[in-house]
């Protein structure tokens, strides 16, 4: 599973390193550019409950190495791109098969795990995620140093392929998913898509994916664009570098799971969503100390959030859980798809400190959609 957040996620933010890059080669804004990112996370959002309707019926492991199988063939065609709208199609549609694989990823982990390790086992899972999103961004960015922004992209996708030999060579086999057949007893999916949404706790947690991946995308999407210029006038080599930030969150996904055990689901999501708003702050700093002590909090931050929430949802979902997984994931992804690009038309109008306010608003939203969280327990 580690194998195949690696080979998902440096795929799906390989641009995100070389969005300079991308602006200066298609002549285009910051926003603009990161639609390249936007299309591809839309294009997830958009089939992950697709993705999670095939997966009750032939199987999780079955979906997750189809998806990465197509997604990777199309990573090795995106740098042949010759203008943007061709390679933002081809992001879309690697976008969305991409989808396949976090769309069941923790309903596969809460069906082979037991329940009293689910929090750290999902933990574990995130962190994974967290070493694909840091790794991919790295590669790429170095490479594009050298060769340009297509050897950027090209060399995250062969990242993707070796990690895609590893998910199928190392994925253990399945034991506790049992398919749904159409003539089959129990709910279908129109009413396990019911349960999803009918439960006030499952929104507050869709919610929570929905804002903070916006304010976590949004950061990562346009502080390269910062760090380039002045004051700091950063190398594209030396801007990749801050991507090791991610390795604060796979500190705080596998700290956010034990922290679980002992202090409770909802202390540990609200911490997650402070230590974000006051590391945004800190990006607002001219020194460069600063600037990457604050990006290793905020990081850190949020995928402790993200890593409660998400496993949160496993855990309160019963007859639906593979649908509100998905729904979940759609909320991520929408959030990074849309308030990411939303970030960049703050960018492009009022500038860096634009784009904080912004990201302390939806720091905000997440907060207080959480209080059904306290309402509502289960």
């Amino acid at each position: 599973m580690t194998a195949a957040g690696i080979a998902t996620f440096a795929q799906l933010y390989a641009v995100q390193a070389v969005l300079p890059g991308l602006a200066d080669s298609f002549s285009a804004s910051a926003s603009q550019v990161a639609l390249s990112v936007s299309f591809a996370t839309g294009g997830l959002a958009v089939f992950v409950l697709v993705w999670s309707g095939v997966a009750d019926r032939i199987g999780r492991v079955r979906v997750m190495a189809v998806a990465l199988t197509v997604s990777t063939a199309l990573g090795l065609v995106a740098p042949f791109a010759p203008d943007m709208w061709t390679l933002l199609a081809l992001r879309g549609i690697q976008g969305a098969a991409l989808g396949g694989v976090p769309a069941v990823a923790m309903a596969y982990l809460a069906e082979e795990v037991h329940h009293a390790h689910l929090s750290r086992v999902a933990g574990i899972y995130i962190a994974g995620n967290t070493v694909g999103g840091m790794s991919g961004r790295l590669v790429a960015g170095a490479v594009a140093d050298i060769g340009g922004w297509r050897w950027g992209v090209a060399a995250d996708s062969l990242l993707a392929l070796a990690a895609l030999v590893v998910f199928v060579a190392a994925v253990p086999r399945t034991r506790g998913f049992v398919p749904k057949r159409r003539d089959s007893a129990g709910p279908g999916l129109a009413r396990r898509l019911r349960s999803a949404v009918s439960d006030p706790g499952l929104l507050a947690l869709y919610c929570q994916a929905l804002f903070l991946m916006g304010a976590f995308v949004t950061v990562y999407n346009y502080l390269g664009f910062r760090m380039t210029g002045p004051p700091f006038d950063l190398s594209q080599t030396l801007v990749a570098f801050l991507f090791v930030a991610y390795l604060a969150g796979t500190a705080g996904s596998a700290a956010a799971g034990r922290a679980t055990e002992r202090a409770g689901r909802r202390a540990v999501l609200l911490c997650g969503v402070a230590a974000m708003a006051v590391a945004a702050a800190v990006l607002l700093a001219s020194s460069l100390a600063a600037v990457i002590g604050g990006l290793l909090l905020f990081t850190f931050g949020f995928f402790a959030a993200h890593a409660t929430a998400s496993a949160w949802v496993g855990r309160r979902a019963t007859v639906s859980r593979a649908q509100a997984a998905a729904l979940y994931t759609l909320a991520y992804y929408l959030g990074s798809s849309t308030f990411g690009w939303l970030g960049g038309v703050f960018y492009d109008t009022v500038g860096w400190p634009g784009v904080i306010v912004y990201v302390l608003a939806l720091c905000a939203a997440a907060a207080l959609a959480g209080t059904p969280l306290l309402r509502h327990p289960r």
